[in-house]
């Protein structure tokens, strides 16, 4: 069996305030090209199918669509929910959608309950565990004791509530035929995960990584909530997005794990780019420079993170910037002088001084020049009126 492995689509997200949908449709769409071409058996969403609880109409239809293109190009769909998801929202209508190949794992007190798919070497458990903010997640658990493997989740924690839900899965797959497969899917920080700057803390209930032991016992875990692809064990990965959603992530190759199950379990694991809609890119340089200089020519298309070092602030350097570059979407002034670097507290700025130069140094510091003489003159004006009024 082949299974293709994703997670964090957050379909609906925004960059810099520009709209991605196009984009990530793009991406995603890819996807089927990957199932129909690798001859894909299961694609497994390990969490953060959307970017928000409550996602826009737009966004769920994307998703729609694209969950159609996987199903048409041959594969069955095993998902599970994200810290960025609602948990009831998107398992609606779960015994439906399975009916048509979409196996939706969203209800914590049916963790242990998996997906059971049948390839020629005999049956393949599918489980689906969904993102479990501790506290609530313990509170699920002890209601639901009435199955093999629970227990009493007596801690609290990321890892405590996850090491239960597994011992529950545990507990299942040992009660299948010996020659039973196993895939989990998990939306959790593993320990030795690689952090980017797009992903949302879960830090909830005490430290928020759980150990890669917790995941012992099963052919291969799907883990999402990280950005980046990553090998943490050989049965043990993250997927990453199938998009850069912070500048830091502009290096990353975006894919997705394509896994192959034989007789004895895992057999084979390999990687898969996906298609990039619009690369993201950074410069830097005086205004002029950029707009001007042919070497820059090449990341007109990108979505792009501007640094200008003019020692005077531009005026409308956005505006000027989009003419040349239409996607430009983030922009920073650090004078080549260094002013901007330095930390100034604001005691230690204006000790002994008097208002007129506290003045003129805050004009300085806002515009990157000294006041003009009409300028100063106005300055002065305004404090003696001060001065007058305070007595």
């Amino acid at each position: 069996m082949r299974v293709l492995h994703t997670s964090d689509w957050h379909v609906g997200r925004t960059f810099h305030g520009r709209d991605l949908l196009a984009d990530q449709e793009t991406a995603l769409g890819g996807l089927a090209d990957v199932v129909a071409e690798e001859r894909v058996d299961v694609v497994a969403v390990a969490g953060d199918l959307y970017d928000r609880a409550v996602p826009s109409g737009e966004a769920v239809q994307t998703c729609v669509r694209v969950l159609n293109r996987i199903r048409e190009a041959g594969a069955q769909i095993v998902l599970t929910s994200g810290n960025h998801d609602s948990a009831a929202r998107v398992g609606a209508f779960a015994e439906f959608a399975a009916a048509g190949g979409l196996h939706l794992r969203t209800r914590i007190s049916r963790l242990q309950e998996p997906v059971l798919l049948d390839d020629e070497h005999g049956p393949v458990a599918c489980y689906g565990i969904p993102y479990l903010e501790p506290d609530p997640a313990r509170q699920v658990l002890r209601e639901h004791t009435d199955v093999p493997g629970a227990g009493e989740v007596a801690e609290r924690g990321h890892t405590a509530v996850l090491t239960e839900a597994m011992n529950r899965v545990r507990a299942d797959l040992a009660r299948r035929p010996a020659e039973t497969r196993s895939v989990v899917l998990a939306h959790a920080f593993v320990t030795g995960g690689e952090v980017g700057e797009s992903e949302r803390t879960i830090a909830v209930g005490g430290v928020e990584q759980v150990p890669g032991s917790v995941f012992s016992g099963v052919d291969y875990a799907a883990l999402g909530h990280l950005h980046g692809p990553q090998r943490l064990a050989e049965h043990l990965r993250y997927a990453g997005s199938p998009l850069a959603y912070s500048f830091a992530e502009a290096a990353q190759r975006k894919s997705v794990w394509l896994v192959d199950l034989d007789a004895s379990g895992l057999a084979e694991v390999r990687r898969r780019e996906l298609p990039v809609p619009r690369r993201l890119a950074a410069v830097r340089g005086t205004l002029q420079e950029l707009l001007t200089a042919p070497e820059h020519a090449a990341v007109q298309d990108c979505y792009l993170s501007v640094v200008l070092t003019d020692e005077v602030r531009p005026l409308e350097p956005m505006r000027r910037l989009q003419e040349r570059f239409p996607h430009a979407v983030h922009l920073e002034w650090q004078p080549a002088s260094g002013r901007d670097g330095v930390a100034l507290h604001y005691a230690d700025a204006v000790r002994g001084r008097d208002d007129r130069t506290v003045a003129a140094g805050f004009v300085a510091d806002c515009r990157g020049s000294q006041p003009s003489e009409t300028e100063q003159r106005l300055l002065d004006e305004a404090l003696h009126e001060v001065a007058e009024v305070t007595g």
